[in-house]
């Protein structure tokens, strides 16, 4: 009898203790933009990352849905402090009887746990503007009489007007700094190697972008050539946004990701249709500096050069003086 009420104090007190630990702000749960660009009203998805993260001295559990619909909401407020409305999907899940399929998240202590989900499949925007997000996370699910949701921290969220379209129908591409209109020069191919690489440098992604062919980058692995190719125009699309979003992160292409010291174009070839441009790239470390040998291939589309693909070499290392 001795052991079964030792079992209940402990069970007790565990209980207790986590709540304590929640409760004291222990458990911390946090949201970031998980691809950080220039947002519009009508456009990709904005997608933002949720953590949590444990820093009592004992595991949390919540429990999280299939449909994340039924674990976490979104609040988002106009400057003034207006709320804006639940996307018509949103509201039709959540009216619709049907059952809420969940698993049980455990994190240890001193771990996190994250995933992503799209403001737009929450939110209805319908004006430009200056918003601040909060997340709500809901440990025992959502209810419609709900009260014991979890809040994150703020994000301001910027929503511009409707893209801009170009006169060959393609929406531009806009500065995050400047908010100007980024437009294509007609530019050879070592200049625009050159633009690429400052705008790396310098953590620019909007001009990193702007020359180079993500449609092509993506199809150069033969599995994701196949499922583009099988895509809608939707998929298509979404898989565009996800390659951008994955490259930003070093998910992919990570040679291409890194930051160089420094860079000088060592040769450039090419025709009305197809170049090369061959660029030494410096990165420097601690003790030393690593060189590679990039070998950028690109083609001339609509009278513009963009780049469809690249080749690296390692060249050794030189010590720092």
């Amino acid at each position: 009898m001795r052991k079964v009420y030792w079992f209940v104090f402990v069970f007790i007190f565990t209980g207790l203790f986590t709540l304590y630990a929640s409760d004291a702000g222990q458990v911390e749960f946090n949201i970031r933009f998980f691809d950080r660009r220039v947002y519009y009203v009508e456009s990709d998805p904005i997608y933002i990352q949720i953590t949590i993260t444990n820093n009592s001295p004992v595991p949390y559990r919540f429990k999280l849905a299939d449909d994340r619909a039924f674990s976490i909401d979104f609040d988002i407020r106009t400057m003034s402090n207006r709320p804006l409305p639940q996307a018509d999907m949103l509201t039709r899940k959540r009216t619709t009887n049907n059952h809420v399929f969940f698993r049980e998240i455990a994190i240890e202590s001193g771990e996190s746990f994250s995933f992503v989900e799209d403001l737009r499949e929450y939110i209805s925007f319908e004006q430009p503007g200056s918003f601040r997000v909060k997340a709500l996370v809901y440990p025992e699910l959502f209810r419609s009489n709900a009260v014991s949701a979890v809040e994150s921290n703020f994000l301001s969220l910027n929503l511009r007007p409707a893209l801009i379209q170009g006169s060959d129908g393609i929406p531009l591409e806009m500065d995050v700094a400047t908010g100007a209109v980024l437009v294509k020069q007609r530019i050879p191919p070592d200049e625009v190697i050159s633009y690429m690489l400052s705008a790396r440098q310098l953590s620019q992604w909007e001009r990193f972008f702007l020359y180079l062919d993500i449609e092509s980058m993506i199809q150069r692995d033969p599995a994701q050539r196949r499922r583009y190719t099988a895509e809608n125009e939707a998929g298509r699309r979404r898989m565009v946004s996800e390659y951008r979003a994955n490259l930003q992160n070093a998910v992919v292409d990570g040679d291409i990701h890194q930051i160089p010291t420094s860079f000088e174009i060592l040769r450039t070839v090419y025709n009305n249709d197809e170049g090369t441009v061959v660029v030494l790239q410096r990165y420097r470390h601690a003790a030393f500096t690593e060189l590679r040998h990039y070998t950028y291939f690109l083609e001339k589309k609509d009278n513009f050069w963009s780049i469809v693909n690249y080749t690296v070499q390692g060249m050794g290392s030189i010590p720092n003086n």
